[in-house]
């Protein structure tokens, strides 16, 4: 994997899962791998895992069955849905914004591409 200096680590490997769970290949309930594992697998120290993982559970995106592991929760899809959307309509799309402002593209401009494009 390779790790964006613009943001923490953690929160890359919170992402990476994400979208593993929306893509539909993490389901609920499935084991992910043990910290010392994934750690082991991203070339990263297993504390930025923990970190990565309390930070999940505290979401309620995953959860850990003690002794065994962490699972993916029920509701994590629509959790991670929720918060990813959260995210883009409060940090990027003001961005994207600002930059069609400065660029003089109109909505209708925007709309007319996004329909192309989706």
């Amino acid at each position: 994997m390779e790790f964006n200096a613009h943001k923490p680590i953690y929160l890359q490997i919170c992402d990476q899962l994400y979208g593993q769970i929306l893509s539909g290949e993490l389901k609920a309930d499935d084991r992910i791998l043990s910290v010392r594992e994934y750690g082991i697998q991203l070339g990263v120290n297993p504390n930025t895992i923990m970190r990565s993982y309390e930070t999940m559970t505290a979401s309620g995106i995953i959860y850990n069955k003690r002794g065994i592991g962490y699972f993916i929760s029920a509701e994590a899809k629509d959790l991670v849905l929720k918060q990813m959307k959260e995210e883009f309509i409060n940090e990027e799309l003001p961005q994207v914004v600002k930059k069609m402002k400065l660029l003089g593209i109109t909505n209708e401009e925007f709309l007319k591409f996004a329909d192309q494009t989706l």
